[in-house]
């Protein structure tokens, strides 16, 4: 700290606050990454600067929650205190003081000195009337010391609680008192509890004798109980020095060196607020950058907020990706890293990086760190903030005036008024030919149900010079909010153009596009129908619709494009229909008593108490720390699937280095609760999600790693799990058929089978029920699986990841139609819809559920997780990070609910009672006369009349 002066003074004169020092230059501080260091212990050579006490304090450790002293030491100068009728300054780290055990000097952090007393009472105090209740038993800890010229030999020092009441007079609690020695440092413990609520409640430290300097360095309390969310100033940032007001204080270098700056770049580099900023220098790895230990201040299943202002600088990098990541040891070593927030940072301007957090379970170290750009770029940061997140209100239900559902939003859609409404994007030539069809795609027709056949003419889009260039349309004053519209429209190649060639109907939403399907066309023979969805959920100045995708020179022609509003309630009713129809089965209860006719006539009452239907949801190893989410789950789900824990990058991060630790506890937890499991995955074709050290592998070795990892994951759980994802995303990856041939994805399959042939065997991909995605529409998905058994390989199910946004029902059930025709059992395996608004997403998620359990090849439905901010995407979750049941969430309870079949009535003069219901299991209830019994029964799967007999 060599430009810091040795005193600088904040000098409260009867609470009115004089600043007399001006500090900093730069400062430099060095630490490996291996090295964060645990939280300091006061242990009387160093100041108290962590939430958690000292090892041998007799307190329970694991009743402590937060410290509720703000600025406990005096980081943040004297904020949040007050001198009781006399003076207070702080003294810097440079002053020496003595080491209480050695007797040596010794430097030390901030400590305050309480001056100018001439009442033992005179201290130094605290309001913390907000942060105590009563009944709970409070632990105070304080580091104190006495000096001065009218200290003899020693003082005592108290702390006290004020109690005041606007009923009735002060009070004044005493806690606790020590007596300290010139020259030493005391710890001040004690305990207190309130038996009543006073107005106000202030903690404060006195009793040296009258013109007795009183030293403070820290001073905590912890409650026993939950309690607030632990603040250090009145934003309440739990981050110290988050400003760099007191220097590098309480920050380190993650591998790397960190500085003090008031500017850069010969004055080119200014801090966005206040008078510094600070920056992670001499980085060698992404991974290194400025850190802050966060350790006994963050209280699980707490969401927070993280807000900090960033940018880079040097090594010639103008624009990089910074992230702020958390790293968490728990109480067993174990390390997790939480991504937390990502901003593309430039070397030009402050940008702001935000993102929230959430543990699960109590961990005894937490890290707050930045990272991302390359080695040798500076990470500037100024300012973070981390502080419990607010509840943000719930987005209103949208109100949607005159829809107009099914009616197109195109202009001279049929062309009769030539290229009148239209315009060529680009320097391209638009021109009216015949030739096309004269009825609507069949997506189209399946939501329009009988609709005016089309013209027969089409744009014959030439002269394109770029990908982007076609024919174009401003519809920004019909596009309505909140509305999802279905694309549909014919498609084809222009003469003597080949494939394949992708063309896309997009839309320009302001500056952002807008995916409206596309689809890929491999000849110019025949036509092609293109279909999708969009949705616009914030009010756009332009809304304009093109169609675009061959490469340039490549001519297309267009017809018959039609968007329109969707009906979903009509096609709701339709599905309810149909999912009676192919769900349920019809069911006799066959009653038998040593009394046939005392039963005859008497009420009869069924009840299901769940549907066997699977309905499941991701899991990952941290969630089931948090007992919340845990209950939600087992209460909702009878299905399973590991996030990330069965994966190979997990199970073998490096070579030979086994962990099924992980995968082996929610194994168990699923077991426990008789909740199926899928496992996902055994491979994953796409390259970036392949470990490093399988990269590097030539093709024997790699052979072997695959029957290796084969070998031990299907023995380590045969039997354990009902499907397996044998090689994840085979349309969008082909890591592995690259490297040992096209036989080698079907090899795995055989190999999986052999060793585990009680599961089933899945493909798996995204992007297959929405037609937005040429590389995985259902032909190419069905043409892969049929080479696949084509090779030999057993494979038995289809997995649709189910990833979507703003679906339409009738182009998912199409898509669904096609696969179907393989009679192989379908599961939608990820399923999730995105959307700010949680009605929307209610809508999006009650679409795919709906379409899925009204079509007969659908065997089961899994979600991708269900808790706010352990999702794969932002806003799809049904749960708040806190635990509160969201507008998503109600409606997918509602729709389990739906799903649950009732009847009631009277047992007929052949003793027996029928319904019609859903598969699972029931409890009925019969009250006759003279009593009341009630018997459980399972109805199973089947499309035949079922009879169950009920005994009594």
């Amino acid at each position: 700290m060599g430009n810091l002066s040795a005193f600088f003074l904040t000098i409260f004169k009867r609470h009115k606050k004089i600043n007399t020092s001006e500090r900093l230059k730069e400062v430099m501080e060095n630490q490996s990454s291996m090295e964060i260091p645990l939280p300091s212990m006061i242990n009387g050579n160093d100041v108290f600067h962590s939430q958690i006490p000292p090892d041998d304090l007799n307190i329970s450790k694991s009743k402590l929650t937060c410290n509720i002293i703000h600025n406990h030491n005096f980081s943040n100068g004297l904020h949040s205190w007050h001198a009781n009728c006399c003076d207070v300054f702080l003294v810097s780290p440079s002053v020496e003081t003595f080491d209480d055990h050695t007797q040596n000097p010794c430097k030390k952090k901030h400590h305050a000195v309480i001056t100018n007393r001439n009442q033992h009472w005179q201290g130094l105090e605290q309001d913390i009337t907000t942060r105590v209740s009563s009944g709970s038993t409070y632990t105070v800890f304080a580091r104190v010391g006495v000096s001065g010229m009218h200290l003899e030999k020693e003082a005592n020092v108290i702390a006290t609680l004020k109690l005041e009441y606007q009923q009735s007079e002060t009070k004044y609690l005493f806690i606790t008192k020590t007596t300290v020695s010139k020259e030493k440092w005391e710890d001040l413990e004690g305990t207190f509890v309130l038996s009543d609520k006073p107005d106000r409640v202030v903690f404060y430290i006195e009793g040296p004798a009258p013109g007795v300097n009183l030293l403070i360095e820290s001073v905590s309390i912890f409650g026993d109980g939950e309690i607030a969310p632990c603040v250090y100033n009145q934003e309440g940032n739990i981050i110290l020095n988050p400003e760099f007001e007191d220097g590098v204080n309480n920050w380190s270098g993650r591998g790397c060196k960190i500085a003090l700056h008031d500017s850069m770049g010969d004055g080119k580099v200014l801090p966005k607020s206040g008078k510094f900023f600070a920056s992670a220098t001499e980085r060698t790895q992404y991974w290194n950058g400025i850190q802050q230990d966060i350790s006994g201040k963050i209280q699980r299943k707490l969401a927070y907020q993280v807000t900090a202002f960033v940018r880079i600088f040097g090594n010639n990098v103008t624009s990089s990706s910074v992230r702020a990541t958390l790293w968490v040891q728990g109480p067993d070593s174990h390390e997790q890293y939480i991504g937390i927030a990502n901003s593309q940072a430039t070397d030009s301007d402050w940008v702001q990086l935000q993102g929230k957090f959430l543990l699960n379970g109590s961990p005894s170290k937490v890290v707050i760190y930045l990272e991302g750009p390359p080695p040798g770029t500076d990470i500037l940061l100024d300012g973070l903030m981390v502080k419990h997140a607010e509840k943000i209100p719930p987005s209103p239900r949208p109100v949607i005036e005159n829809p107009e559902y099914g009616v197109n939003i195109i202009a001279n859609s049929n062309l009769s008024d030539g290229t009148n409404g239209w315009f060529p994007l680009g320097n391209c030539t638009l021109n009216v030919v015949t030739g096309s069809p004269r009825i609507l795609p069949p997506a189209a027709r399946d939501t329009l149900g009988p609709h005016e056949p089309l013209s027969g003419r089409c744009i014959h889009t030439t002269n394109r010079t770029q990908t982007w260039m076609g024919p174009a349309q401003m519809i920004t004053d019909k596009v309505k909010l909140f509305v999802t519209y279905q694309v549909s429209a014919w498609v084809r190649l222009g003469p003597g153009a080949t494939g394949p060639q992708n063309v896309n109907i997009a839309l320009g939403v302001d500056s952002q596009w807008v995916n409206g399907g596309q689809v890929e066309l491999n000849d110019a023979d025949r036509w092609h129908e293109v279909c999708g969805s969009f949705r616009v959920e914030k009010q756009p100045a332009k809304v304009m619709v093109y169609i675009q995708g061959p490469a340039a020179g490549i001519s297309f022609m267009l017809a018959g494009l039609q968007i329109f509003a969707v009906d979903r309630q009509a096609r709701f009713r339709h599905l309810k229909r149909q999912t009676d129809k192919i769900r349920k089965r019809d069911v006799t209860l066959k009653f038998s008593t040593s009394d046939s006719s005392s039963i005859h006539g008497a009420t009869v009452i069924v009840k299901q108490t769940q549907n066997s239907f699977p309905i499941g949801s991701c899991i990952s190893r941290s969630n089931i720390d948090n007992e919340d989410f845990v209950s939600f789950f087992i209460k909702n789900f009878n299905w399973a699937v590991f996030g990330n824990e069965l994966k190979w990058y997990w199970t073998e991060p490096q070579q030979g280095n086994l962990n099924y630790k992980d995968a082996d506890e929610l194994l168990k937890l699923c077991n426990d609760n008789n909740i199926m499991v899928r496992g996902h995955c055994i491979f994953w074709d796409v390259e970036s999600t392949v470990q490093d050290w399988v990269k590097k592998l030539n093709k024997q070795d790699l052979t072997t790693a695959i029957q290796n990892r084969l070998t031990g994951l299907l023995n380590q759980y045969k039997g354990r799990f009902k499907h397996y994802d044998v090689n994840n995303e085979m349309l969008h990856g082909s890591f592995y058929p690259d490297r040992l041939g096209p036989g080698s994805r079907a090899d795995m399959f055989k190999t999986a089978n052999q060793l585990d042939p009680s599961a089933t065997m899945f493909v798996n991909d995204y992007h297959i029920e929405d037609g937005c995605d040429p590389r995985s529409s259902p032909e190419k998905y069905m043409t892969q699986i049929l080479d696949l058994v084509q090779q030999g390989a057993p494979v038995g199910g289809i997995g649709i990841q189910g990833h979507i946004d703003s679906p339409v029902g009738p182009v998912v059930c199409s898509a669904l139609d096609r696969l179907g025709t393989l009679g192989l059992p379908i599961w939608f395996t990820e399923l999730d819809a995105s959307s700010v608004n949680e009605y929307v997403r209610a809508d999006d998620l009650e679409v795919m559920f709906r379409e899925a359990l009204a079509h007969p090849a659908v065997e089961g439905i899994m979600i991708w997780g269900f808790w706010e901010l352990f999702m794969s995407r932002e806003n799809s979750h049904l749960v708040n990070a806190e635990g509160e049941i969201n507008e998503a969430g109600n409606r997918f309870l509602e729709l389990k609910k739906e799903w649950l079949s009732h009847a009631h009535g009277h047992v007929d003069d052949v003793s027996e009672f029928g319904f019609r219901g859903f598969p699972g299991t029931y409890e009925v209830v019969v009250v006759t006369g003279s009593k009341k019994i009630v018997k459980k029964f399972v109805v199973e799967k089947g499309d035949l009349s079922l009879v169950v007999p009920i005994e009594f």
